[in-house]
């Protein structure tokens, strides 16, 4: 008797616990809404997919701009004038200018006081100072003991006559400052005292006049 009770028991359990978890098939039939297309779409045939290219064969299109007139006129490069052949004086006349700008290798050994110096044009030289001469003034030595060129050399007699070397007055300043210390043993004497010579700088622009004048002719020596 027990046995069947306990049976009926677990019966009735189960059906309750087998309802709850379990839908009616009613239920999910009644939720569950049939497809509907329209009619276009079923009617009309489904549209073909065209096959994808592989990624090897892909190529890459790069496209050139190129600038062109506004007009729609083709433009013809204008022909130029045939060369005309100068003159041979006009060439002639053209390198000697040249040759006259550009200027000789030239130097020369000018006396400016008690001392002499060695002079190219176009660099500037330190003398002793030149009483008179303000700056941008221009000058003229006379005293030119030799003037050299690549191939000849005029050497003075003293001097080279009718040469001259022309300048102009750069600046007119001191030298540096010289320390004249004056000492004498056991007698408690010192003197000290700074000197600054005056001087003037002066550019060479120019030696001329020395072509008239007799030169001894030099050999060509190169260097090894």
């Amino acid at each position: 008797m027990a046995t069947t009770l306990g049976a009926t028991a677990l019966s009735s359990v189960a059906a309750r616990f087998s309802l709850r978890r379990r839908t009616p098939v009613a239920a999910l039939s009644s939720k569950v809404r049939p497809l509907s297309l329209p009619s276009t779409e079923l009617s009309s045939s489904p549209t073909p997919l065209l096959p994808l290219r592989p990624p090897s064969t892909c190529t890459r299109v790069t496209r050139k701009w190129k600038l062109c007139a506004a007009s729609d006129e083709t433009l013809e490069p204008e022909e130029a004038p045939p060369a005309v052949p100068e003159p041979v004086e006009e060439q002639l006349a053209a390198s000697t200018a040249a040759e006259a700008a550009k200027g000789e290798d030239v130097f020369a050994v000018v006396m400016v006081g008690s001392r002499q110096y060695i002079v190219f044009p176009g660099r500037f030289i330190y003398t002793q100072r030149l009483k008179g001469a303000n700056v941008d003034d221009k000058i003229i030595l006379n005293k030119v003991l030799l003037v050299g060129t690549r191939t000849k050399a005029y050497i003075g007699q003293p001097v080279v006559t009718n040469a001259a070397v022309h300048a102009v007055v750069e600046e007119q300043g001191l030298d540096r400052k010289v320390i004249v210390f004056k000492y004498k043993k056991k007698k408690n004497y010192r003197r000290n005292i700074g000197h600054r010579q005056p001087r003037t700088r002066i550019r060479i622009t120019g030696i001329t006049g020395y072509q008239d004048f007799p030169a001894e002719t030099m050999l060509e020596t190169f260097p090894a």
